[in-house]
């Protein structure tokens, strides 16, 4: 009884932190009606999605955590990484993604020290609404949910690339059909189940990424028996530097592409528990993530295969696809029967990914729909916490798979991969905005950096640097669409559609408050003074100190009082707390 009581003044508070916080975020918006068609609502009510249900912070550390390491691993690293190094050589490729990952870190740190603090499901897109302007968080609101959406397609297109592998049989909107419905069934039952899932998809990844990058390096020095490696020939004879910048420049919409969810422990912090504790330990590994994941094994795919093989998969030169690099590393290298293994794992980790694009889709449309910027009905759960109109919503984008049997798995794939990297390049860039007036207003109102769980290092020199180095990377992207040998306009506009629909929802917003809502331009930025710092906090100013005590406490007792632990190890930890605490 006890822990069902609990339960229930959980959810009373959860419920009035969103309604404090679509009070907040959304300012005067009109309030959403609730005579709502009577139709609709029996329908989402067969799923037992209402009105007043809030999500179940189900997540433990050890999931969100997992889900930084190798939870959105799929697609990019996997297929497009091969298209890199096709285009512009491996040494362009190598340094390209370690610029990106560079920044992409950058991000995650300057992101890691507000969502720690306030945990909830939007992430961005309410910071941008709370600290800056509720236009910025329209915008990222939607242009992160259009990322993820779209994400869905393109993570189902590869995973038929992969499946055709063994058999073209089917079509790719056949295998798509077959690989959504289990994962779409998988969201339905609650967000535990995702981070469980998550938790073990993302562990094979781990496994299997640091096995080829062993065996890679090993066959490329020469160590596998009748299989001479290549060396460093693939870097040499100017083959690590082809294209001039206009290549190298185009290499960037690969890596957005690839390190995109990088960002995803933020979105998944508003359903974890003690995320306090467990972001800013996600925070750190991603570290790990950009150096093992995308360097090392763009490295080792660079140096076992020429950038002028056939075998990389290059939508950028034909409308084909081919197998995975990875599982032709393998197979160079004399694992030719263990390929089969290597491929059924690259499938495990684009479902993976499919699997963390409904999640994030839904989310971002959830939290949106409870901040007033999206259609009220998407902000209803069900009694297990689960968004079940925004996994449909998601569910209905995953049918522009459909698409790749009119214009092919190639030409599919580059839109969408051109439309969702240029996205996080933008939503990147615009946390960096985000961080630097947070910290404004912190400082303003005079509390106390302390307080922070997490406190990036170096303020404001990293949120300053991904606002540079994202308008520079951005220009580089224009200029090689523009350069581009032959030119077409269409990569222009596949370049520059991401932002204008940014600017169009900046825009948009911004009219709908002048005219609609009659909101003075000036008073467009929320002041520093007036900006919200209490509503989702994890703590009230100065309580920081006393939660992390408390805590401390309760895992020494709990270690001291567990008669499965040692007394040795008892009584070390006894002479730790006695003279070290």
């Amino acid at each position: 009884m006890s822990s069902e009581r609990a339960n229930t003044q959980e959810k009373a508070s959860s419920s009035k932190s969103s309604i404090d916080k679509s009070e907040l975020v959304s300012g005067d918006l009109p309030k959403p009606n609730n005579a709502s068609s009577g139709a609709a609502n029996g329908f989402w009510r067969k799923f037992r999605a209402e009105k007043g249900n809030e999500t179940q912070r189900g997540m433990q550390s050890r999931h969100l955590m997992m889900i930084a390491i190798g939870g959105t691993i799929g697609t990019g690293i996997f297929l497009s990484a091969g298209s890199a190094i096709a285009l512009a050589g491996p040494g362009s490729a190598l340094l390209s993604y370690f610029v990106v990952g560079l920044f992409v870190y950058t991000v995650v740190i300057t992101l890691g020290e507000m969502s720690s603090m306030y945990p909830v499901s939007g992430a961005f897109s309410v910071f941008g609404a709370r600290f800056v302007s509720p236009a910025l968080g329209f915008t990222l609101g939607w242009n992160y949910w259009l990322q993820w959406s779209l994400s869905i397609p393109s993570e189902l297109t590869a995973a038929a690339v992969i499946l055709q592998y063994w058999t073209d049989a089917l079509q790719t909107w056949h295998w798509a059909i077959v690989i959504v419905v289990p994962i779409f069934a998988l969201q339905l039952i609650h967000v535990r189940v995702y981070g469980e899932s998550e938790y073990w998809f993302a562990l094979i990844k781990v496994v299997m990424i640091i096995f080829f990058i062993i065996v890679g390096l090993i066959f490329d020095w020469g160590g596998v028996k009748g299989h001479p490696g290549p060396g460093l020939s693939n870097f040499h004879g100017g083959q690590a530097f082809i294209g001039g910048f206009a290549s190298f420049a185009q290499t960037f919409v690969y890596a957005f592409y690839s390190f995109g969810g990088i960002e995803l422990v933020a979105v998944a912090a508003g359903e974890s528990a003690k995320p306090y504790k467990s972001v800013p330990r996600a925070v750190k590994a991603t570290f790990f993530r950009i150096i093992l994941f995308y360097i090392l094994t763009i490295l080792t795919i660079g140096l076992c295969i020429n950038h002028a093989d056939d075998t990389l998969l290059t939508a950028a030169f034909d409308s084909d696809v081919a197998a995975s690099p990875i599982t032709v590393v393998f197979v160079r290298a004399g694992f030719g029967a263990a390929s089969h293994v290597v491929n059924a794992v690259l499938l495990t980790a684009v479902l993976s990914a499919t699997n963390s694009c409904f999640y994030a889709s839904s989310r971002m449309l959830l939290s949106m729909a409870r901040s007033g910027h999206a259609p009220p009905v998407f902000g209803w759960v069900n009694s297990r916490g689960v968004p079940v109109p925004a996994l449909v919503m998601a569910l209905a984008f995953a049918c522009l798979t459909f698409l790749t049997t009119i214009w092919g798995e190639g030409i599919a794939f580059t839109w969408l991969l051109n439309i969702t990297g240029i996205s996080a390049l933008l939503v990147w860039t615009s946390i960096g905005v985000i961080s630097v007036r947070f910290r404004t207003a912190y400082k303003a109102q005079g509390r106390d950096l302390a307080d922070l769980p997490y406190r990036q290092p170096l303020f404001p020199l990293l949120p300053v640097g991904v606002v540079v180095l994202g308008t520079l990377m951005f220009i580089a992207q224009g200029y090689a669409a523009v350069r581009q040998e032959p030119f077409e306009a269409r990569n222009v506009v596949a370049t520059y559609i991401g932002v204008a629909l940014y600017i169009i929802l900046y825009t948009g917003y911004t009219l709908y408050e002048k005219f609609f809502l009659h909101r003075p331009l000036s008073s467009h930025f929320i002041p520093a003074l007036q900006v919200n710092l209490d509503t989702d906090a994890v703590w009230a100013p100065g309580e920081g100190d006393a939660t992390r005590a408390r805590d401390r406490k309760e895992r020494e007792e709990r270690i001291l009082g567990d008669e499965s632990v040692r007394p040795g190890m008892r009584r070390a930890w006894g002479w730790i707390r006695r003279y070290v605490n």
